[in-house]
């Protein structure tokens, strides 16, 4: 019946205003006085205080003291940001920063209170001790629209706890190729239950009815407008060739209910359509969604978005405010955007009518929300309420949650719900890793580097299970090296995706195996044993996963469950009277591949053919038959990754099957994983940098006489000598010169690159791409790679490299010799 209501849902609003933009009607509606005073105030201020309110500068790279000479209007705290860079920081360093800002903003000029916006996507998400829903993906499966009312609510209480104004959230993103990197922030693939949604979280963020923007909540975002979950291959901030009809039926449902539910804030999008990034599109930003849709709010840019419009940069771009964007968010360059943009609104390259208009929103809001009136935030009824953050309360909603969203997809011979007096050995990845089940934006942007310490109130899978069978007369081991000779009765094994966000996130295919391999060994020797195996599915996307699913005897999607682990075993155990405690509520928001080349599998096309289909999801009282023996052939066509013509091993992130590593040159070299960073030992400082995006690139400072090495290592030897003609591509930076040799190296081959870097001008990227040949004719043996890219310095020098790339078919490469 649920699948039947989503498909007729689906049709209406395929068949409904398809063709146009709908008007939408906010239940905020434009007061007069309000009105009256924004132009009263709006006349009043000088220029600079004008373009300083358009300005959104990041918390790492602005201080209080700044606003003496720099009125700008907001600030935020992007992913992995807290008050003082102390990750540790408390409910009270947050309220004490927050105050401070404020108090900055009132001493000098027109008075005009400064907003501070944060990334809470999936609950206040920076803060140590936060409750962490789902992400969106599994609230998706969830189908249940006033929970997600709660926890939007739920959300913004511990985000009011911490004196931030303003949430950037919820993403209304229809995401229709699952190699996305942001998959797991869509609730569905299909738009009707994203609208659904998005005005359920505008109203749970914002108030509702004689409660909006009332002292109980704050500012909602829908964002990205327009188009992101749609664009070719997936590519994160790529490009959207969808015609206008589709982009209004399936990417844009979102923003009618939530703009009609109020939502005073929209940002832009990374991505273009058609082309033309979205930050500088005129028509959709001003003409659609200002006049069109009739949104009086404000649209904020995404992180240095503006820079990526042809002809601007970070600190320059006056096309994005022309086309329609209202405030810049310009973390780092923020002082330099500002005294570019006063000289082009001086010039007339920015107008003075676009500036007012820009100002006019953005004042606008500030006055609907209050914070004229609100006082400092260390005033405000929620501020410093250390027991909100985290409260019993919100992990019961967030727990409800999990168990709502779990979906049962193979339950052999009904081997769930288990007993509670059973002896079950608990292992996996995923088993004991809170950071893990949590994903990305969790306390970094890419979610990694926690521990479950930094999780305090938070459960593990594994605990909850541990707990459940020790209160019922039951046995949890994990891992078999706990207890030797401990016979289970039962295996739960996590398994899944690790942690990331956005474009790291991107995948070449839904091959699950091709990037955690060793998982399928885990299920097929318990299966020889003949042990019984659930498997618990971590992920932010349907991925193929027919070995695992053959192997498992019940095999259940957790998605990104968040903080509360102990969800899961709520609906796998049976109570102390043999009854079900929970039964899976979870169905398929998402369709799931039969194929790894699968990526752009959405119902509805005649070719429609998924392993389960979108709205699938057994239940207790449902008979499986699916048996053990589906297909195990990945692709549809019967190729797979070997006829790619290139190999990825960084874009954004080491790409599988490769790590990055540091290390020294000893006689054992101990080799350190290193991540987005900062990684350090006594030779290397790593850290990710920006080139193109966020964090897309590495910094890598070699320091003193010692030998050093970066390199990127693949799990296991590859055969590569289908690429003896081919190439290797990469982008590196001088960031200081070479004080020793500097050698490109692949394997134990090295290639003397010191002169070429050397004379490389200081700042500016560069294309290289060489000949795999140089290295084959030194000795490298293509047949076992496994370390396929490094850089090694005898001495001081930083250079920053990304894209790193091998070529079947190499063209324009240069020399040997560079």
């Amino acid at each position: 019946m649920q699948l039947l209501v989503s498909l007729l849902s689906f049709m209406l609003i395929s068949c409904a205003n398809a063709n146009q933009w709908q008007r939408t009607q906010s239940v905020i509606k434009k007061d007069p006085a309000i009105e009256s005073r924004v132009q009263s105030l709006l006349s009043s201020m000088t220029l600079k205080e004008k373009v300083g309110q358009i300005i959104q500068a990041e918390i790492k790279h602005i201080s209080p003291d700044d606003l003496k000479d720099f009125p700008i209007g907001s600030i935020l705290n992007g992913g992995g940001s807290f008050p003082g860079n102390n990750k540790f920081a408390k409910i009270s360093d947050w309220v004490d920063l927050a105050d401070s800002f404020y108090n900055a903003s009132i001493k000098t000029g027109k008075k005009i209170p400064i907003i501070w916006g944060t990334d809470a996507v999936h609950g206040h998400n920076n803060v140590i001790g936060a409750t962490l829903f789902p992400h969106n993906i599994g609230l998706g499966a969830a189908n249940n629209p006033e929970l997600i009312e709660e926890i939007a609510n739920a959300t913004a209480k511990e985000v009011l706890a911490t004196g931030i104004d303003w949430i950037f959230a919820p993403t209304v993103a229809v995401a229709r190729n699952d190699r996305w990197g942001r998959t797991y922030e869509s609730y569905s693939e299909d738009p009707a239950i994203v609208k659904k949604y998005s005005e359920k979280i505008i109203q749970g963020i914002q108030g509702k009815n004689q409660e909006i923007l009332g002292e109980d909540h704050l500012l909602g975002t829908a964002k990205h407008f327009l188009g992101d979950g749609g664009t070719e291959n997936g590519t994160d901030q790529g490009n959207n060739t969808a015609s206008e009809e589709e982009l209004i039926r399936i990417h844009a449902q979102g923003y009618f209910s939530a703009l009609n539910a109020g939502a005073q804030t929209v940002m832009a999008s990374f991505n273009s359509w058609k082309g033309v990034k979205i930050h500088g599109h005129k028509y959709l930003l001003t003409d659609v969604l200002k006049n069109k849709m009739g949104f009086d709010g404000f649209v904020i840019g995404d992180w240095n978005g503006h820079g990526q419009i042809p002809g601007c940069r970070n600190d320059s771009c006056p096309q994005a405010i022309n086309a329609g964007v209202d405030m810049f968010m310009a973390p780092e360059d923020w002082k330099k955007l500002f005294w570019n943009t006063l000289g082009q609104v001086k010039s007339g390259e920015i107008s003075m009518d676009r500036l007012n208009d820009a100002v006019t929103r953005i004042l606008r809001v500030k006055i609907r929300y209050g914070i004229f009136e609100l006082g400092a935030p260390s005033t405000r009824k929620h501020a410093g309420y250390v027991r909100m953050v985290g409260s019993k309360k919100h992990r019961e909603i967030a727990r409800k949650a999990v168990r709502q969203s779990l979906v049962l997809l193979k339950n052999k011979n009904s081997l769930l719900p288990l007993s509670p007096k059973s002896k079950v050995l608990v292992t996996g990845s995923g088993a004991n890793n809170i950071g893990k089940q949590s994903g990305g934006w969790t306390l970094s942007w890419q979610g990694t580097g926690n521990t479950n310490a930094d999780f305090p109130g938070g459960t593990s899978i594994f605990d909850g299970i541990n707990t459940y069978l020790s209160q019922n007369g039951g046995q949890a081991v994990l891992q078999n090296s706990e207890n030797p000779n401990f016979k289970p009765d039962v295996a739960i094994v996590v398994i899944g995706e690790n942690p990331y966000a956005e474009g790291q996130g991107d995948i070449p295919n839904l091959h699950y195996a091709s990037r955690f391999g060793g998982d399928i060994q885990i299920l097929k020797d318990l299966k020889a044993k003949a042990i019984p195996t659930v498997t618990i599915f971590i992920t932010g996307r349907p991925l193929w996963t027919n070995p695992e699913i053959n192997a498992s005897d019940a095999f259940v999607v957790a998605w990104l469950p968040g903080s509360e682990g102990i969800g899961v075993s709520d609906v796998l155990f049976r109570n102390a009277k043999g009854e079900v405690n929970f039964d899976f509520k979870g169905k398929l928001s998402f369709s799931w591949p039969r194929f790894a080349d699968q990526d752009q599998l959405n119902r509805g096309p005649q070719n429609y053919n998924p392993l389960f289909p979108y709205g699938f999801g057994l239940t207790y009282s449902d008979t499986d038959s699916l048996g053990d023996n589906l297909s195990e052939t990945p692709y549809s066509s019967g190729s797979g990754p070997g006829d790619l013509d290139e190999l990825i091993i960084f874009s954004g992130r080491p790409f599988s099957p490769f790590s990055v590593f540091i290390g020294d040159e000893n006689q054992t070299p101990q080799l350190i994983p290193a991540g987005v960073g900062p990684n350090r030992n006594q030779t290397i400082t790593a850290i990710a940098v920006d080139k193109d995006i966020q964090e897309d690139a590495r910094k890598i400072q070699f320091k003193a006489t010692k030998y050093g090495q970066y390199f990127f290592e693949s799990s296991k030897p590859m055969d590569l000598t289908s690429f003896s003609k081919g190439s290797l591509s990469f982008d590196w930076r001088r960031d200081s010169l070479a004080q020793g040799l500097l050698k490109l190296k692949i394997e134990g081959i090295e290639l003397d690159i010191t002169n070429a870097f050397n004379s490389q001008t200081a700042g500016q990227w560069r294309r290289t791409q060489i000949p795999l040949e140089c290295f084959v004719k030194k000795g490298l043996d293509l047949r076992s790679i496994e370390r396929a890219y490094g850089i090694v310095s005898s001495g001081d020098s930083t250079l920053s490299i990304a894209n790193i790339k091998w070529h079947k078919n190499a063209k324009s490469v240069q020399k040997c010799e560079l």
